[in-house]
């Protein structure tokens, strides 16, 4: 009888093992593809602030060029 018990135990607990490991996959598996998503959208953004900085410059140039008063 004892032995029963002790079996059904057994089994639910490889279950719940079981159960617990596909959660967990499943949920590492979400995170994974978030944080490669993040990492890429990171990589946009530094790249588009690179090219805000190349467009700043360019005016910044532009701007001191026709301020720039001719010698006479």
């Amino acid at each position: 009888k004892h032995a029963l018990f002790f079996k059904k135990v057994s089994d639910l607990t490889e279950k719940l093992e079981e159960r617990m490991y596909q959660i967990y996959n499943h949920h590492n598996k979400i995170i994974q593809d978030k944080l490669q998503e993040f990492t890429q959208k990171m990589a946009k953004i530094s790249h588009l602030e690179t090219e805000l900085k190349q467009v700043c410059h360019t005016v910044e140039t532009v701007y001191k060029d026709l301020c720039v008063q001719p010698e006479v």
